[in-house]
């Protein structure tokens, strides 16, 4: 390249031949475009993913999708009191109260959204009415003592109201209107020390309040609703199901019969691990939803998290097991042959008596094919403990010699070497235990408080035996008339 003086500067290289050198700057140059230029495009690649995720999480779940309309309707709709000139002189500047309440109370699920606009209310209303009428005996006190009889009324029922908070009922049913209680009362009080009109500004507040909340109550049950009760519903059965297939895939892998797909499906009881949270946050917003589908009102919301509970328990089981996986090669093959076939029945007895468990709640039927399940898992549990008893026949083994003079031999197995395949034996007894002993039971207090429905089969049973009951009855009838 030649400079401004026409002269190329150029290096001789070792093969003879010359390389002509450019400018620094021009190197500058392209150095910082290319970083640009990548800069550009991993922004852009950013954001794609970013919207693939987004578009993808629509496409699954389309009724989030429908949840971001329905906020933005009832928003749209709210803000029409600041932008219409008679909605506007109606509420005055309280307004944006409505706006806020919209904002703040609008869940996902139509039992969340009722626990806070029904918290919302009631607080509101508690708070404003104790500020009115303490400021109604406060100002008539005179002056002087005004400030301190208003100050003194906040510490107490701030103070009471925070500590109410920490009871367990209280926290799960009643947090926010707790909060909105405080902040209501607060709001009121401090203000009213220096407004005149403090009825009306109270008044105003109140009806945007009320506003705002029965439009969030209307929207959320009337476009798309999402029942809380039902996303409960679903999910434990569904987390059921997880759980019977992480117990068949580990005990699979443990003997050698798994795959890649079943590895996946083995981390399927993590779930059931961590929806601890969101079950019990799904019943208490079960418990504000009206009669819907086929729960009312009344309906056993505990018996879910019982369930739940029972799950979690058999989760512990199964995660303990899948701990042993990093042992298994360690095992005599010998041994887990031995075991293998009884391990694997009562793998899938199990496994089965956990499905026709969810089916069950899922259906809100009982299962007619329940007492065969648990049936067979007895039978598998007591299979494994025979095997496990005749296990210590495997390990004293005698060695035959040739020469008739001289003793046998007696191989002693070590016993380390099967305290892992044991460990996990006995971890799958305790296993079915727990289904027998727990999760049967909670969902058998589910039946019956819930009042199940009767399988077909017995429902037909029972009206043959009915009908056959009436016909004998009218034949002897018949007979004693004769005589």
């Amino acid at each position: 390249m030649c400079n401004k003086n026409g002269v190329e500067w150029s290096i001789r290289v070792s093969d003879g031949s010359s390389m002509a050198l450019e400018p620094e700057h021009t190197h500058g140059v392209m150095r910082l475009w290319d970083r640009l230029t990548s800069l550009v495009v991993r922004f852009v690649m950013r954001v794609w993913m970013f919207l693939k995720k987004a578009w993808d999480l629509g496409v699954d779940d389309p009724r989030k999708f429908f949840h971001c309309l329905k906020v933005g309707v009832a928003l749209m709709v709210v803000s029409l009191f600041y932008y219409m000139r008679p909605l506007y002189d109606g509420v005055g500047g309280s307004a944006i109260w409505a706006v806020m309440t919209v904002v703040v109370v609008f869940e996902y699920t139509v039992g969340g959204t009722l626990y806070k606009c029904l918290n919302r209310i009631c607080a509101t209303f508690l708070a404003g009415f104790l500020a009115l009428g303490i400021h109604w005996i406060a100002s008539h006190t005179g002056h002087q003592f005004e400030p301190y009889i208003m100050g003194i009324s906040l510490f107490i029922l701030a103070s009471a109201t925070t500590f109410s908070r920490f009871i367990p009922v209280v926290k799960a049913r009643y947090d926010y209107g707790c909060t909105i209680f405080i902040l209501t009362y607060s709001l009121v009080s401090v203000s009213g020390y220096r407004v005149d009109h403090l009825l009306h500004m109270a008044h105003e507040r109140l009806s945007t309040i009320i506003i705002g909340t029965c439009l969030c109550i209307i929207t959320s049950m009337v476009v798309f609703p999402v029942w809380a009760g039902l996303e409960l519903h679903l999910l434990v059965p569904r987390n059921m199901d997880k759980l019977a297939k992480s117990l068949d895939c580990c005990v699979a892998d443990y003997f050698g019969d798994g795959d890649e797909e079943t590895k996946k499906s083995l981390q399927g009881y993590k779930c059931v691990l961590n929806s601890k949270a969101s079950e019990e946050s799904m019943a208490n917003f079960a418990r504000w939803e009206p009669a819907h589908w086929r729960f009312n009102f009344r309906h056993p919301w505990k018996n879910y998290l019982k369930i739940g509970a029972s799950s979690r328990s058999c989760a512990y089981c199964i995660e303990t097991l899948t701990s042993c996986l990093a042992s298994k090669n360690q095992v005599p093959e010998s041994i887990k042959n031995h075991l293998e076939s009884a391990c694997m029945n009562l793998s899938s007895s199990s496994s089965n008596v956990i499905r026709e468990l969810a089916t069950s709640v899922s259906t809100m039927t009982r299962s007619v094919k329940m007492n065969m399940a648990v049936k067979d898992m007895k039978n598998a549990v007591k299979e494994l403990q025979n095997d496990l008893k005749s296990l210590s026949d495997l390990l004293i083994q005698p060695n035959d010699r040739e020469e008739k003079n001289e003793p046998k031999d007696i191989t002693i197995m070590p016993l380390l070497d099967v305290i892992p395949l044991v460990s996990f034996a006995s971890l799958l007894i305790e296993t079915a235990s727990r289904i027998e002993e727990n999760m049967m039971k909670a969902v058998e207090e589910l039946a019956e408080s819930a009042q199940f429905k009767q399988p077909e089969d017995e429902v037909k049973l029972k009206k043959n035996q009915t009908a056959n009951k009436i016909v004998s009855d009218e034949e002897n009838a018949i007979a004693l008339q004769r005589v």
